[in-house]
């Protein structure tokens, strides 16, 4: 997977991400205060991307976002029981699509990410499998969606209510690199990990014995918010020099579409600080209705003015 989706690779997409972003901040600019940033830039912007990554047709990319809409919303975890079955069909729904995405790759290849996992061949394991693709194409859409759109929003929240959003306007790439890296610091106590972990090796947390093989549920809220790591963790301090967060996991777990998600927030935010430097939040923060999912926490409206 690495062959196709690392580093170099997304950093190609830098520049049609910063024009996606400026963009839609440039239609909310021209059409007047006031705005929702949720409805009008965040997430049509983390779908558009995911799009364009899998190679998703202009012409079917309102479909694709009503199935992936519809899955991102389901909730396996705290749902009621009643709505499991509906859970159940909008993620089969999206396989299906994908399904269908993968077959159409595979007859005709485009410069999509799709079909370079597709032509990406492995020493050892050969190509992926249709099965696998697929997995990959829906993981794709639940791990980055919901995720960007949530991020770019909150980000939004924290810099606005800091003061801060008009500084990236000016700020060198090392800069807005590490206001980012904060905003998903702290953008870490609104995602859930709702999933199980396995101890290693018998320990002791916080005077608590812990035996090898013992199901645990971990915060990264915790981890990125531990005093010893990150001084005043509650405070917002871009360009802190600390550990850094662990946001997108570690070691074999790293989150694959890290560096696609940096940029997406870092080029959102940005845009909205060289076109809207006035913006504010129209209404008070503890007025921002939030969303209720196991995994990822946002605003389901973010209006601004400026």
């Amino acid at each position: 997977m690495s062959k196709a989706f690392g580093p170099r690779s997304l950093a190609a997409l830098r520049p049609r991400v910063e024009q996606l972003a400026a963009g839609y901040v440039s239609a909310v600019a021209g059409g007047g205060p006031p705005a929702d940033l949720v409805a009008e830039i965040a997430t049509p912007l983390s779908i558009t991307v995911i799009s364009e990554l899998l190679g998703v047709g202009i012409d079917e990319r309102e479909r694709f976002r009503a199935l992936a809409d519809a899955a991102s919303a389901a909730d396996f975890v705290f749902g009621a029981e009643e709505d499991m079955a509906a859970a159940a069909q909008a993620w089969d729904a999206l396989g299906g699509y994908a399904a269908g995405l993968v077959a159409a790759k595979r007859k005709e290849p485009g410069g999509d990410l799709l079909s370079s996992l597709i032509a990406v061949r492995d020493t050892d394991d050969g190509r992926l499998s249709d099965t696998e693709l697929i997995a990959m194409t829906t993981t794709i859409v639940s791990a980055g969606y919901l995720s960007a759109t949530n991020a770019i929003s909150v980000g939004a929240i924290r810099l606005l209510t800091e003061g801060r959003l008009a500084t990236l306007a000016t700020a060198d790439s090392d800069q807005a690199d590490a206001t980012v890296a904060e905003v998903l610091r702290m953008q870490a106590g609104l995602t859930g990990e709702p999933f199980p972990r396995y101890a290693h090796e018998d320990l002791e947390l916080a005077g608590v014995p812990i035996s090898a093989g013992d199901l645990v549920l971990v915060r990264l809220e915790a981890a990125n918010r531990d005093p010893g790591h990150f001084p005043e963790p509650d405070r917002f301090l871009p360009g802190r020099k600390s550990s850094p967060p662990l946001v997108f996991g570690h070691g074999l777990h790293h989150c694959l579409g890290a560096p696609l998600a940096r940029l997406e927030v870092g080029a959102a935010l940005s845009a909205l600080a060289r076109q809207l430097p006035g913006l504010q939040l129209q209404d008070p923060v503890d007025h921002i209705e939030w969303t209720r999912h196991a995994v990822d926490i946002g605003p389901i409206a973010l209006r601004v003015t400026w």
